[in-house]
Parts: C-alpha cells; sequence; structure tokens
C-alpha cells in the first residue's frame, strides 16, 4: 500500500487554487462531481501522481480546519529562496526555524485561505528525503 494524495475539503476552490498555484502546485485535472461540487488535483512539477485534492462541497457548510488535521509537510530544495518566491508571490510565510539545531532541517510555517498549516523543510545536505526510521534510531 502507499498513500495516493491529502484531500482538503476548502471553503472558496479559486482562492486556495489561487494559494496552492503560489505554492509551486500546478494542476492536473478538475471534476464537478454533481450537488455544485468541484474539486481540483494538483501535483507538484516533476512528481509522477496528484499529491493534493482540493474539494469545495457547498452543500456540506463551512470547512472546520479544526477537526484533528494538524499539517502538510512539504519538502524544498533551498528554504531561503523558497521564502523569497512566496513572499514575491503574496503569500506569507513564517521565518526560517531550525527545530533540530544549526545541523538539522530548517523549516518554516504558512496557512492556507482556510487555516490549514503547511510546514516547508528543508534537509540537511547529507538528509535523504523524508523522514525514515533512520531518523528515530
Amino acid at each position: 500500500m502507499k498513500t495516493l494524495f491529502v484531500s482538503y475539503r476548502v471553503n472558496d476552490l479559486d482562492r486556495s487554487l489561487a494559494f496552492y498555484t503560489a505554492l509551486g502546485y500546478a494542476q492536473l485535472g478538475r471534476a464537478e462531481p454533481g450537488d455544485g461540487s468541484r474539486l481540483v488535483i494538483l501535483a507538484f512539477p516533476g512528481e509522477a501522481a496528484a499529491s493534493l485534492e482540493l474539494v469545495h462541497r457547498p452543500a456540506g457548510g463551512s470547512v472546520d480546519v479544526g477537526s484533528g488535521f494538524d499539517h502538510l509537510a512539504i519538502q524544498v530544495d533551498d528554504l531561503a529562496a523558497t521564502l523569497g518566491r512566496l513572499t514575491a508571490a503574496g503569500l506569507k510565510p513564517g521565518p526560517a526555524q531550525y527545530p533540530g539545531g544549526s545541523d538539522g532541517p530548517k523549516t518554516s510555517w504558512l496557512t492556507d485561505p482556510d487555516g490549514y498549516r503547511i510546514e516547508l523543510v528543508q534537509w540537511p545536505p547529507e538528509h535523504p528525503g523524508g523522514i525514515t526510521a533512520e531518523d528515530f534510531a
């Protein structure tokens, strides 16, 4: 088994799509399954398959982010350059942080239009992408 993608319910699909496009995602496809619902499937350039789905379901009422979801983590190659690009695009990422000390990963946080938190992570050069069991050894 493997995780296919994360799906977020959003209050305003166009506003959320503009945010995630500015973040760097590209649209793979759209669907309108009925009842006024619309969804957009996204991936980062270079990803072989979808990694995020935005779903607007007006009949379901407003989105309540306080349902237990914590955050989405996104790996970046160069955090400083990413923060500069996002700021220039009108997004508001937080400052770089060093949760593992100066030799650990660099991180920054931002929040999407519906209140979903996003963690941007730059791994140290010698670290493989993603968290593995070896990170807990």
